[in-house]
């Protein structure tokens, strides 16, 4: 700091001290020392890593020799600062405007911060300003209006914000080039853009630009336009004609904003154009049919308009489209049997409109086709076969009325296919087996299809499928145990098939799997246990199967599980602890045999031992009998062997049926014998707790306080609780006494002695229960302070003469 200082101080200094000599006429070569300390102060803001301006020494006479510095040969002075992408930062400090001789400064691709400085401005000679690709902020400097001799301004890619300056344009005769792309700049274009006659490229592109920029009297004026891009801003309006005044333009952008009503009819007599691109606003009405002209289009979009009428027929004249994308809009008619004439179309997108026909087969003829995107019309009848043999990157024929089966691949699909989507049609035939041999599939959906086929184990082979979409599509089988193979999976679903058998224990192989789902089959067996090392899976459905057991509690660790589904299946026992399974509603349980949740109605089944099988041929010796398959000599000979085993039967169900019987005998008898106890201690406790109410003395018991601050003062004389005179109610469950506790700060609290019969029938029992009352908080519930318990009544819970203490009110 204190170095950037004195440099900052020297070049003030060195500036009065030249300004001084050249008032005095002096002959000395100062200047070329005004170009060293200019750069020297420049470089004290930066911050240079990779030390690239270390060469830059202040002790030097010239800056010629430095690195990234070029020299005019003549006068000796700095013409050009090019120091383009060096991972310098800091900020654009003083110093440059010292370069009075300066044409070219390009600081692009680094990370400068901070405003533009302002004084640049004063460099009168620059011609060439690159400052893209930095994260500069702040507004644009109104003072660079007065830089008449700029002809290339770059200030694309950075952070800058505010309007576009009004008078910015008012010296802009020389401006060829303007980029303000990829900024946050706001409301509109200005006027004075119109006085820049000389510019042949203008991209303003990727910022928050509104207004209804007037096409016919502004940019349509400016004939030298090469290039103009407006695209993804806020614009709104129409595009009227007159476009056609553009005889030099290239590309014309206008994507992404909100312009309405037609294309304008003329954009066919700009004869050079290269790229056309109206995508993603809300043009109306027909394609103009003066497209056909552009012989030299290359790229053409109208994507997510509300254009109307036919495909163009004449869409295959344009001999040089490489890429076409009419998609989202209401398009109706069918595809020109012609469409191989686009003999370097690489890309086709005719997805989301109301194109009917057949897909044409001179698509084949157009060999350099890549991409193909047909999804969301009505084409019918089948799939040119030959078209599986170019090579393909993608293909989407989904949401079609497509039937017959799946064309098989050449060897230059199985390199070249990533996406593969064949869902919503009528194909059928089955699942090609050599589609497990495209080794850079990521993507494949055949699902909603009739094709009534296993699933192929070449599916095992795939290295980079990410998804896997399989739902009805008839397939019947059971899953590849190797289907997890590459590990990266993420996606896979095979909803809604007849597929049999277990879950692979293999499905843990499937690493990145966050989307597992296997509902509406027939699969069988336990849940696998391998399912818990899916640490990334999110969702996992497997509803309507026939799938048993209980589910594996190590899916309970499942952390990133968001959604669980297992309803209608034969499960039982506990739900995992932990996860997403303790909120699971109700309807992702439910039709299962008996799965334990508080959730679900009707019995919680676990898994028990099965029961012993006796083999009633285990002792065919002792009993004359012979197992199945031995040879016999007549009939009556079977009858004697059925009649063996039928004897088996009946001697095991009839002495399950004598065990049953005695112990219901037992049970009957001691239930009548501890009635009579109880009785007895009923009327025994009756006569304990009224002598001790007469006689003053209560038998020795066990005081319990929840609370460590309540009083014990009431245990010296527990008589007082059954006074007569103190009874102030009676419940359900017992009577209700008042009492007064403590000494001068009495604490007037109520006792209930409980009654009823069969409410606990231990005391460590009874302990727990009124523990978890305690704990009960409820403004309309009296606090519960503890309880009495007498040893002599621990052989029942009936009529305990217990104290419940409440404090405040009767409860």
């Amino acid at each position: 700091m204190m170095m950037m200082g004195f440099l900052q101080l020297l070049f003030l200094s060195w500036i009065s001290v030249a300004s001084l000599r050249g008032c005095m006429g002096s002959d000395d070569p100062v200047q070329l020392n005004d170009d060293v300390l200019g750069l020297i102060v420049f470089k004290s803001d930066l911050h240079d890593p990779s030390s690239y301006l270390d060469s830059w020494n202040e002790d030097d006479n010239s800056p010629c020799s430095w690195k990234f510095i070029q020299c005019n040969p003549a006068t000796g002075r700095v013409s050009e600062v090019s120091l383009d992408g060096l991972g310098l930062s800091g900020k654009i400090g003083r110093g440059l405007e010292k370069l009075q001789s300066l044409k070219v400064l390009s600081l692009s691709q680094n990370n400068f911060t901070g405003d533009i400085s302002p004084e640049l401005a004063l460099i009168a000679s620059l011609e060439r300003l690159n400052l893209s690709h930095n994260s500069l902020s702040g507004r644009i400097p109104t003072s660079l209006a007065n830089m008449s001799s700029i002809k290339f301004l770059d200030l694309s890619e950075n952070s800058l914000s505010g309007p576009i300056p009004d008078n910015m344009f008012d010296n802009c005769f020389s401006l060829r080039f303007l980029s303000l792309a990829r900024n946050s700049l706001e409301g509109p274009i200005p006027s004075t853009l119109l006085r820049c006659t000389t510019l042949s490229n203008l991209n303003i592109s990727n910022n928050h630009i509104s207004g209804n920029p007037d096409f016919s009297t502004g940019f349509w004026s400016l004939t030298r336009l090469r290039t103009l891009d407006l695209s993804h801003n806020a614009l709104s309006g129409s595009v009227p004609e007159g476009v056609s005044a553009l005889h030099s333009l290239k590309e014309l952008q206008l994507q992404g904003n909100h312009f309405s009503e037609s294309l304008p009819a003329d954009i066919g007599l700009c004869p050079h154009l290269t790229r056309l691109d109206f995508s993603y606003n809300l043009f109306t009405g027909a394609i103009p049919e003066s497209l056909q002209r552009l012989s030299s289009l290359t790229f053409f979009s109208s994507s997510n308009n509300m254009l109307t009428g036919d495909f163009p027929q004449w869409i295959c004249s344009m001999s040089s489209l490489e890429y076409l994308d009419f998609s989202s809009n209401q398009l109706t008619g069918v595809l020109p049997s012609s469409m191989g004439d686009l003999k370097s179309l690489t890309h086709l997108s005719l997805s989301d409109n109301r194109v009917t026909g057949s897909i044409p087969m001179s698509l084949l003829y157009s060999t350099k086709l890549s991409v193909i995107r047909l999804r969301g019309n009505a084409f019918n009848g089948s799939i040119p076969e030959g078209l599986f043999g170019l090579g393909l990157d993608e293909v989407d024929f989904s949401w079609n009325e497509l039937s017959g089966s799946i064309p098989p691949g050449s060897s230059t699909l199985f390199e070249s296919l990533r996406k593969l989507d064949l869902s919503r049609n009528n194909l059928t035939g089955g699942i090609p087996a050599e589609m497990g041999l495209f080794s850079k599939l990521t993507y494949l959906n055949l699902s909603w299809n009739n094709l009534q086929s296993r699933m192929p184990p070449e599916f095992g082979f795939f290295q980079n499928l990410t998804v896997l979409d399989l739902r009805n599509t008839a397939l019947y089988g059971s899953i590849p145990g190797d289907i997890c193979d590459s590990g990266s999976l993420g996606i896979l679903q095979l909803d809604g098939n007849s597929l049999t058998g277990p879950i692979p224990e293999e499905i843990g192989n499937c690493s990145s799997l966050y989307l597992l789902s296997f509902s509406h089959n027939k699969l069988s067996g336990s849940i696998p246990k391998s399912i818990s090392k899916l640490n990334k899976l999110k969702i996992l459905k497997l509803e309507f199967n026939q799938l048993s057991g209980e589910i594996p509690q190590e899916l309970g660790r499942l952390e990133n599980l968001l959604a669980v589904n297992i309803s209608y299946n034969g499960l039982i026992g506990r739900l995992p602890v932990g996860g997403i399974f303790q909120n699971l509603d109700q309807s992702a349980l439910q039709g299962n045999l008996g799965i334990c949740s508080p959730l679900l109605k009707g019995p919680c089944k676990m898994n028990v031992p099965k029961p012993l099988v006796l083999d009633p041929y285990a002792f065919g010796n002792q009993m004359g009998g012979h197992k199945p398959g031995a040879d016999q000599s007549s009939g009556s000979s079977k009858n004697f062997r059925h009649h063996k085993f039928l004897s088996v039967s009946a001697i095991i169900a009839i002495s399950a049926a004598v065990v049953i019987a005695i112990g219901v005998m037992v049970i009957s008898l001691l239930n009548v014998s501890a009635r009579r106890r109880l009785a007895f201690v009923d009327n025994a406790l009756e006569s304990m707790c009224s002598s001790s109410s007469r006689s003053g003395s209560l038998a020795t018991g066990k005081l319990v306080l929840l609370d460590s601050k309540a009083s014990q003062d009431w245990v010296s004389s527990p008589e007082s609780l059954l006074n007569k005179a103190a009874e102030i109610g009676e419940g359900v469950f017992g009577t209700v006494y008042k009492a007064s506790l403590g000494g001068e700060g009495r604490v007037v609290v109520a006792i209930k002695k409980l009654v009823t019969s069969n409410i606990i029938q231990y005391p460590e029992d009874f302990d727990r229960e009124v523990r978890i009352l305690g704990k009960a908080r409820h403004p309309n519930l009296i606090a519960l302070k503890g309880y009495y318990w007498t040893p002599q009544l621990q052989l029942s819970g009936i009529r305990l003469c217990t104290k419940w203490e409440f404090t405040g009110k009767t409860p």
